[in-house]
């Protein structure tokens, strides 16, 4: 029984990401408002119906692409080991993510994944739905930053402190996003980004002393 359902959430898990490339792939191509849903659906061999039972509007087949990233700074700090602040963890993950190039952190320059950000920060609904994914991770992020012991969940504090902390992390993806577009590579520019990102960290930890 484990096993069926292993199967079915892995094939369900395929289905989306087929169904995401493809579009991403058409967007590319054409350009995110000459390809219709109908389009995607005709390209991935399924009918619309199907289609949006997996994604129920146009933008979501880009931003699928970013799923994995959704509530991960919640996750960071939920996860932290024991006598870890939330703000260490967060640093420590986003300055790990800038060795590896991960391109959440804006600091990559493979042409692909140029092209995905041309796309997702050229187009105005698709800038919309990524502020919806941001609140969500806001959201999250509040939660982790909550206290155990709290018996009416996150509250205006936390919610403030996440903001601000969601705030920064898109701040240095954009920034290194725009270097990288403006013709830099990611090499030359990685010592410069690490310290913007640790001079971001301190600033939030001078604001927000209680995560420091």
């Amino acid at each position: 029984m484990n096993d069926m359902g292993g199967l079915r959430e892995r094939k369900k898990a395929e289905t989306y990401r087929r169904l995401s490339e493809t579009a991403v792939g058409l967007f590319l191509e054409h350009g995110f408002e000459r390809v219709t849903v109908a389009d995607v659906a005709a390209a991935a061999g399924v009918s619309k119906p199907t289609l949006f039972r997996y994604f129920p509007a146009k933008e979501d087949l880009v931003l699928h692409r970013l799923a994995d990233h959704e509530g991960e700074a919640g996750a960071v700090v939920a996860g932290r080991p024991p006598g870890c602040s939330p703000l260490a963890a967060l640093r420590r993950h986003f300055l790990a993510g800038l060795d590896r190039r991960d391109p959440v952190t804006g600091l990559n320059d493979d042409p692909g994944v140029l092209a995905f950000h041309a796309l997702l920060y050229g187009t105005p609904s698709l800038v919309a739905r990524l502020h919806t994914h941001q609140e969500r991770d806001e959201a999250a992020l509040a939660e982790a930053l909550t206290p155990v012991d709290s018996e009416v969940g996150a509250g205006v504090g936390e919610r403030l402190a996440a903001g601000q902390i969601v705030a920064v992390r898109r701040v240095l993806a954009q920034e290194n996003w725009r270097l990288i577009a403006a013709g830099g590579r990611a090499d030359d520019l990685a010592e410069e980004a690490t310290r913007v990102a640790e001079a971001a960290f301190d600033q939030l930890c001078r604001g927000l002393p209680g995560l420091a």
